[in-house]
């Protein structure tokens, strides 16, 4: 209302002698409703916001919620991708978890000798001194062999069970964050919803100042100006809802947000249901524990526990059967090394406390910006009952300028600014929300 106060005043050179009395008017009117009594902010007064009676015939008619369920529709792909991640982090903590279960591998070989291996073992007579030759085969001219093993590593288990939780961890991590775009396009939409509830309002008003004036360059490039605005908001509304930027689109103002939260429920609820920074940090936390774990096995041995069967046509049956079994235990162990290992366990330790005490910033951090957001959600929520009640309950005392010649502009400009109202209160309201539970 002050705007529209210095707005007057500006135009007085223009306008001339008639001008100085509507200025007298204006400031008393000012007056009068700055001496008026306070309206209750939180008191309910039924909407008077409607759609333009002059409704284009080829225009499309739109609600919020329409225009939002519409987004997601043209956002799927951003649903998609939430989801394929979250598989992907699934599919990944299964694959480790594999690891329990032994390995089993198998090798086949076949080999060719051009030449005969020929006879091997000789031994000369002792009383004729002749050469006596044992037909004593050892190795086949063709040769092939199929061997099937199992592994098993036994220590290696606990660095499993280390491996598995750090794969979990991105799991939850990949959960909570593929809500994310769908939570992030209905807010979008809502923005853009409003901006443009805003800018026909402003372009109305333009208008009916330009009717009066027509002479006026000023009132007919803001009039151009405030086209442009409700011409650039439309595509790009067009564009988050799947539209074809040139369709023309009559929105339709939302019912008023109906909310009764309290800053100890806030408080209660982002306990019980951390938001994302919180989730994080958490499973940060889990992911370095496992990983200062996994740094202490390595002073262990490797032990693997191994067992096969073996069909062979490389030796001949005097040297090894044609078909064995074998079982054995392998064992390894690293004497010296540079004292990496005890490198590696000092770092991941100071890591898990850095974790840790990520998590309690993250939680003191969570609660102040909860506190922050409701309290501007309040001062929001005042502002916008207290617009709806100056347009909608005006005390009889009170002399607005709408009541004026320039009732249509005034009037417009008074649907701006409450739409103005409701956008910053939706908005807080969405902070305030997303801060609870924006998983």
């Amino acid at each position: 209302m002050f705007g529209r106060v210095r707005s007057a005043i500006r135009h007085v050179p223009f306008r001339g002698a008639l001008a100085a009395p509507a200025g007298v008017i204006l400031f008393t009117a000012v007056a009068a409703a700055q001496q008026a009594p306070p309206v209750a902010p939180r008191a309910y007064v039924p909407a008077t916001l409607k759609v333009p009676e002059n409704l284009l015939p080829d225009a499309r008619l739109i609600t919020l919620v329409d225009a939002q369920q519409q987004a997601q529709v043209a956002a799927a792909p951003l649903q998609r991708l939430g989801e394929l991640q979250v598989e992907a982090a699934r599919q990944h903590r299964l694959g480790v978890k594999s690891l329990y279960f032994p390995n089993i591998s198998a090798q086949a070989d076949y080999l060719h000798l051009t030449e005969s291996p020929g006879e091997i073992f000789t031994l000369q007579r002792p009383l004729t001194g002749g050469i006596l030759q044992l037909p004593v085969q050892g190795v086949f001219q063709d040769q092939n062999a199929v061997n099937v093993v199992v592994t098993q590593p036994i220590p290696q288990l606990f660095g499993v069970r280390q491996l598995v939780k750090i794969a979990r961890a991105d799991e939850n991590i990949a959960r909570a964050k593929a809500g994310m775009p769908v939570a992030e396009v209905a807010r979008e939409v809502e923005k853009n919803f409003f901006d443009l509830l805003i800018a026909q309002r402003e372009l109305s008003a333009t208008a009916a100042d330009a009717t009066k004036v027509r002479s006026s360059l000023v009132a007919e490039t803001s009039r151009t100006l405030a086209a442009d605005k409700v011409a650039t908001l439309t595509a790009s509304l067009n564009e988050l809802l799947g539209l074809p930027l040139g369709t023309r689109l009559e929105l339709v103002p939302p019912p008023p947000l109906a909310e009764n939260l309290t800053l100890q429920q806030a408080l209660t609820q982002v306990q019980g249901a951390p938001p994302l920074a919180v989730i994080e940090a958490e499973q940060t936390a889990i992911k370095a524990h496992s990983a200062a774990r996994l740094s202490k096995l390595e002073y262990g041995p490797g032990i693997a526990v191994m067992g096969g069967y073996l069909h062979q046509r490389v030796l001949s049956g005097t040297v090894l059967p044609e078909d064995f079994a074998y079982v054995g235990v392998v064992g390894t162990y690293t004497l010296f090394d540079s004292f990496k290992r005890e490198h590696n366990v000092k770092e991941t330790s100071a890591q898990a406390k850095a974790a840790d005490l990520g998590v309690q910033l993250a939680k003191e951090k969570a609660a102040a910006a909860v506190k922050t957001a409701y309290f501007e959600l309040e001062r929001s929520r005042d502002a916008y009952f207290l617009a709806r009640q100056m347009l909608t309950a005006t005390p009889p005392h009170v002399k607005l300028v709408s009541d004026g010649p320039d009732a249509d502009s005034s009037r417009a400009r008074a649907e701006a600014d409450v739409f103005r109202a409701e956008l910053a209160y939706r908005t807080a309201y969405s902070t305030l929300t997303s801060l609870l539970a924006d998983r």
